[in-house]
């Protein structure tokens, strides 16, 4: 039986990506899916890293999910592990209020506000970097496996870049991952400017990109991995809730536009405004537990906690498991996602 080929679309979100690695892990499982194309950003840019590299040069989906899980144990060796035994007994919404309340992170987060990273040391260098530099960018970049993209977003312009093959560096995916308030902008060579340009987070511009998986020579299906929550029911009222739901909206808007845009495609189609095979019909698919995010914050994607990292892979594999008992026949034929009651 031919395999059902898709495209990964990974939403970016610090160590929320967690939940990435435990439904790309259950996705890897599944013997009649084959994954064809990846675009990421941030926590999607270093999970798409460790599939591709798994996956390229006649490697394996095993292979892949070892990788994996090797990015995530090093994730969450960069907290202390002294926190993890006693916060493991309790729910995800509980960790995140300890950790929000803890005077170190209180601390940290009022500092962010008001001192750059320019006006401190200690913003020159990512604690991703070293886990970044041990990546195998030979199989990262070669032609073999998924086709890769990772996009960042220029300072200056304000516009995406798309990265791909020789182009994905340890700088690219830092340049993916670089939360301005944190740490100071990745410089790199722009062949379009001829000049070293500043590159932030990507999620600003394209949280994952979705452009790239339209490629003709690439499958149909999208299956976007949400980790950043579309719906929030309860008003945030502090100031802290206010800022997170910002947050939220903010690495969510590009890939609504990019969503509606797909949406008034299929629209335009339907119709007969577009001739069929004028440009290409996307089905889309979407990942998501909601109901899980809406317990977490801020605190958790920047605090890479054991405790909720396992939380979020575990949930991860159920999502994918429930999507795939749903929806693996609707892949190559229709969209799983609704996108017109979506923008109703």
């Amino acid at each position: 039986m031919a395999k059902k080929k898709i495209n990964l679309a990974l939403q970016g979100g610090g160590a929320h990506g967690a939940y990435t690695w435990g439904v790309l892990d259950r996705l890897l499982e599944e013997p009649e899916i084959e994954i064809a194309g990846i675009s990421g950003t941030s926590a999607g840019a270093l999970n798409g890293a460790a599939i591709k590299s798994g996956l390229s040069k006649g490697g394996t989906a095993e292979k892949a999910r070892d990788h994996l899980e090797t990015l995530w144990e090093q994730v969450g060796a960069l907290t202390d592990p002294r926190m993890e035994p006693w916060l493991s007994l309790f729910p995800p919404s509980l960790i995140s209020k300890t950790i929000e309340n803890s005077p170190l992170y209180a601390m940290g987060e009022r500092l962010s506000q008001v001192v750059s990273p320019y006006d401190t040391p200690f913003a020159e260098t990512n604690p991703l970097e070293r886990i970044v530099s041990k990546f195998e960018f030979d199989d990262i970049c070669c032609e073999s496996g998924p086709a890769f993209h990772i996009c960042a977003t220029n300072v200056r312009s304000g516009k995406i870049r798309v990265f791909t093959r020789d182009d994905i560096t340890v700088d690219a995916i830092m340049a993916s991952a670089c939360l301005p308030t944190l740490f100071r902008a990745i410089e790199i060579h722009d062949p379009s400017t001829d000049r070293l340009e500043p590159y932030w987070d990507g999620g600003y511009t394209g949280n994952p990109a979705l452009f790239p998986l339209y490629d003709p020579a690439l499958p149909n299906d999208v299956v976007i991995i949400n980790i950043n929550p579309l719906h929030r029911e309860e008003m945030p009222t502090s100031g802290r809730d206010i800022q997170n739901r910002i947050n939220e909206i903010s690495f969510n808007s590009s890939l609504l536009r990019e969503l509606r845009a797909i949406d008034f495609v299929h629209r335009l189609l339907e119709d007969g405004s577009l001739t069929q095979g004028s440009m290409k019909d996307v089905f889309i698919h979407m990942i998501a537990d909601d109901a899980l995010m809406n317990q977490l914050s801020v605190a958790t994607k920047l605090v890479p906690n054991p405790a909720v990292l396992a939380q979020l892979k575990a949930a991860g594999r159920a999502a994918a498991s429930q999507f795939l008992e749903h929806h693996l026949g609707d892949l190559g034929h229709r969209s799983s996602v609704d996108l017109r009651t979506m923008f109703g």
